[in-house]
């Protein structure tokens, strides 16, 4: 290797294997940012920065955003946009969230044999790929009202690379138990290939479904996506009222959103449709049918407990027992309690996936605590509340839903939500507003969130995975085979706000006792930087 300059040396460490023009673009950001906000005018400076962190996010295949959107960040409290003590308050009103991150995600971690088993029955049993199609759909859907959609993506993507890497072993000719490295392409048969081709049009159906299907359960819920809980602790709904607070809007979207699952599977629309190719299925349902003759007692005791700490899971959420991260918490002491897992290097594997993540969301808040310091949202709330009924509420749902499709959904929620709950505070909103419009930020940022993967954790956790290159799929294929789905769930949610039937069966709710009128007040005063 020819030796490099100091200075080269420098560069080609900054930011690693990013492209140069990206590094490039973060120093320019890193420079003028400064003189924007000192020569300029701060205002203009704050919605630069806004606009930069955006560009991270939406370059999170050249860079994972936590780098350059965190070097923006501290520039922006070195310079004086918002304080240290912005940021913590931030990150101490989302404390939930925070938790629910760490604890919950690592908590399925240690439950992901009963969720790999029961994956595993549905591929090997169901024969009918729309059958199979709307069971993947559903599932992620039902797991992600109860889970945080990351953590069910997560186990449905190390599934998925289970199944594909059998198959590519058994293809390689080996045995299920030989080491094998499924990414090397030179050991894999060539006759087999036109069965890996179709195998992988296969995996990327389901994996689409599936995410989508994250993005249907976990809309319906608090604990569905980290947004959903920023929401729910503003607004002060439990877990219960929340849900049947989202659902006008929800409920339709959910049986809308798998009737357009039937129908591109059933008409080979946007590449869906592809069906399993019958060799690879008797690999898998071989595999299965090993599996299951080697399961020992101990084995066996293992799902039992899984199951009832799913249980567990479920009844501890809806009523509430303690706080989302707490009972994640509780999950992986149980789990790991019963199932024998007590070296700290085993328990430390669980915390992998969720901390980069958890580590971007504290940058988010940073970002936040600029937007709230420099009131850079003051006059797009002024226009938006300008407006009134339904009309009110279809503004926020078409911003957060344009905006969520090129940045993320944390972000646009909890951006959006500080202000609504500062507008209450300010009393140019009355409380009963506050709550139809909380519903409207929610449904906004979850549904035409899915047209990018900028837009939904789940999405870009599975395109920044090690799978999305074994199964061909990239950006733009995710984007075009997302599009029925957007065009779908934004039009069917927009349909739900706009005609009234929001309002209307609000009102039916209160009327038959199903949720409360709150008083005035909101759980969290806004940041100091809100008034």
């Amino acid at each position: 290797m020819s030796s490099i300059s100091l200075n080269q040396a420098f560069m080609h460490n900054f930011l690693g294997q990013s492209p140069k023009w990206y590094k490039l673009a973060i120093i320019t950001f890193l420079v003028i940012n400064p003189f924007v906000f000192f020569l300029i005018d701060p205002f203009v400076a704050g919605w630069l920065l806004v606009a930069e962190f955006i560009f991270t996010l939406a370059m999170a295949l050249k860079c994972y955003p936590l780098q350059p959107g965190g070097l923006l960040a501290i520039e922006a409290v070195a310079i004086g946009m918002t304080s240290p003590g912005t940021v913590l308050h931030e990150l101490s009103a989302n404390m939930e969230v925070v938790l629910l991150l760490i604890f919950m995600v690592a908590g399925i971690y240690f439950m992901k044999e009963l969720l790999l088993y029961m994956f595993t029955k549905l591929i090997t049993k169901l024969r009918s790929k729309v059958a199979l199609s709307l069971a993947f759909c559903f599932s992620a859907a039902v797991l992600s009202a109860f889970l945080d959609a990351l953590t069910v993506i997560a186990v449905i993507i190390s599934v998925v690379i289970g199944f594909y890497s059998v198959y590519h072993k058994v293809s390689s000719g080996k045995h299920y138990d030989h080491d094998h490295d499924h990414t090397n392409e030179e050991e894999f048969h060539e006759t087999h290939k036109k069965d890996l081709e179709q195998f992988r049009g296969f995996l990327r159906n389901l994996l689409m479904h599936a995410g989508v299907g994250t993005a249907l359960g976990g809309v319906m819920t608090k604990v569905g996506e980290p947004q959903n809980l920023i929401i729910a602790e503003r607004a002060g709904w439990e877990f219960i009222e929340f849900a049947i607070r989202m659902s006008p809007v929800t409920i339709p979207v959910f049986f809308f959103g798998l009737l357009t699952c039937f129908i591109v599977e059933k008409m080979g629309w946007f590449s869906y449709g592809v069906k399993l190719p019958t060799n690879v299925h008797k690999v898998l349902s071989d595999f299965s049918e090993d599996q299951d003759k080697k399961r020992t007692s101990k084995d066996k005791a293992k799902l039992i407990i899984q199951g009832v700490i799913a249980v567990w899971l479920v009844v501890a959420l809806s009523f509430h027992f303690a706080a989302v991260g707490l009972v994640g918490l509780s999950v992986i002491v149980l789990a790991t309690a019963f199932n024998g897992i007590t070296e700290e290097h085993a328990l430390g594997k669980a915390f992998e996936e969720a901390l980069p993540f958890t580590a971007l969301l504290a940058v988010f808040f940073a970002v936040v605590a600029v937007i709230i310091d420099q009131h850079l949202f003051t006059p797009v709330i002024n226009w938006v509340l300008s407006y009134e009924g339904n009309t009110q509420m279809v503004m926020f749902y078409i911003a957060n839903g344009l905006l969520s499709m090129v940045s993320d959904n944390v972000f646009v929620g909890t951006v959006y939500i500080e202000q609504i709950s500062t507008a209450l505070a300010d009393g140019r909103i009355t409380r009963d507003q506050f709550d139809m419009l909380a519903v409207a930020i929610n449904t906004g940022t979850n549904l035409p969130s899915v047209a990018t993967p900028n837009g939904q954790a789940a999405f870009l956790f599975l395109l920044t995975s090690a799978l999305a290159p074994l199964i061909r799929l990239s950006y733009g294929r995710m984007v075009f085979m997302a599009l029925p789905y957007t065009i779908v769930l934004s039009i069917v949610g927009f349909i739900c706000i706009q005609s009234g039937f929001l309002a209307d069966s609000t009102d039916t709710l209160y009327e038959k006792g199903y949720i409360n009128h709150h008083d005035a007040s909101i759980p969290h005063s806004p940041s100091k930087g809100g008034h």
